[in-house]
This record gives structure tokens, sequence and C-alpha cells, in this order.
């Protein structure tokens, strides 16, 4: 009787033991409260300022992207980066300059504000008015399950940047087989299923691009994050404006 009763302890201290470290300790509480927030926008700058040469397509001013409209913190169509990836790109833009191509920016830093409206409108199952043209073959409910839409970006940290080549001979983008923001396996860097040219323009941006320390993701072949990050830990929520930063 007496084995019984201290098995049964036993056990019940287990499930007491294991309930209350897996409460206290979930992977997603800690990684919330570790995030760091910050308005000071002192180690960035526009982007412009460094490299003059960059041409400027931010999509997230206009109402062309996936949303359907101007993203909240937009205010400037405008790019910001800090200090350290804009003199790093400058080194990408200098050295396509001498095969013909400049530099096409879509999206640069991100305030935290504009992926909270990503979010909401993720949440939003109704709105589907861009699908035709970004996800066109993907259940909007899908989003988050697959990555595309998330709490928090890495645009934010100030150090990623989102871009395509233009040939300046044809005077038009060069042809990545894909284009921006469409969300499908397409988008993916290693994607074959495209012409052998088409490919080896992803491959120059890349390269190119890894040259200078910016690392790829495999899933969007144009988004680029500098290796070494000013702010590895840091989201910022300052608009994308001009008059945020310290013009140089």
């Amino acid at each position: 009787m007496k084995y019984k009763l201290y098995l049964m302890a036993l056990i019940l201290l287990i499930i007491i033991t294991v309930m209350g470290g897996y409460s206290a300790s979930s992977p997603n509480d800690s990684a919330i409260k570790e995030l760091k927030f910050s308005n000071d926008s002192s180690g960035f700058v526009v982007l412009t300022d460094i490299d003059p040469d960059v041409i400027l397509e931010i999509r997230y001013y206009s109402n062309y992207n996936f949303v359907g409209d101007r993203i909240e913190g937009y205010e400037q169509p405008t790019a910001l980066l800090t200090k350290d990836a804009a003199l790093a790109l400058k080194g990408v833009s200098d050295d396509l300059a001498k095969k013909g191509y400049k530099l096409k920016i879509y999206d640069a830093y991100r305030p935290q504000k504009a992926v909270n409206h990503f979010e909401r409108w993720a949440n939003d199952t109704n709105d589907t008015r861009m699908k035709a043209y970004f996800y066109p073959d993907l259940d909007k409910s899908k989003l988050f399950e697959k990555g595309y839409i998330a709490n928090h970006s890495g645009h934010s940290r100030g150090s990623t940047v989102d871009l395509t080549l233009f040939d300046m001979k044809t005077g038009k983008e060069v042809d990545m087989g894909g284009t921006f923001d469409y969300f499908d396996e397409r988008s993916h860097s290693d994607y074959k299923n495209i012409t052998k040219q088409q490919y080896k323009n992803r491959m120059i941006l890349r390269e190119a691009m890894m040259d200078h320390g910016f690392k790829p993701i495999d899933e969007e072949w144009w988004h680029f994050t500098l290796e070494n990050e000013t702010y590895p830990d840091t989201y910022f929520t300052f608009p994308v404006n001009e008059n945020s930063v310290n013009r140089i």
C-alpha cells in the first residue's frame, strides 16, 4: 500500500514538474521577452546620400504591393538603412556599375508599425484584392504557416534590403524569372524551372551582394541582410521619412 502511494505521488510530482516547466519556458514567450525596440535613428542614413546612383521603387509607399494600400510607417518613398549597410551596398553598386547595372531598391528599413500592418492584413482573410498579382496559387490563410508573414522582420533592424538589377543598356529591370514579393517557390533563390539567363541574372545579384558582406535567404531572391548587422537584436519604430535621420 505504501509503495502504491509513493508511486502515485511520484507520478503526480512528475506531471506537475513537466506542466509547470512547459508553461514557464515556452520558446515563443522567451523570444518575445528578449526583443528590443527603439526609436533611436542615430545609426541610420538616407541611402541615396551614400549612393545617389540607386533607383528607388519603394513598393510599400505605393498601393502596388500585396496589401493593396500604402503601408503604415512609410511617409516618403525613400530608403533608410544603417550606415554600415548603406556603405556596403555602395560597394555592390560600384562593382555592378562596371558591368552596366544599377541597383533598384524595393524596400530597405521597415518600421515595426509596417510589420504590424502586414499582420493585421494577413489575419483578414476576406481581403484578397491583390491575390492575382502576388499569391495566385496560395490560400491567404497559409501566409503565416508558410513564413511569408511574421510578427517581426529583419528589415526592422535596418540592415536588410530588397532589390533587383536594372540594365542601363536596355533601360529595363533585369529579368529574374519572377517578380518581387511573389509568394511562391518561383521566388526561391535556387529555383531552377526558369531559363538559364534568368537564373544567371539572379546569381549576378547574389554573388555581388555576398562579395560585400550580405547574406541571402533561400525563399526570396531579392532579399539580403548584412551579415555583421549593426543592430542584430533591436527592432526600430521610427517612420520611413528622411527627416527621421541626420542627413550627411
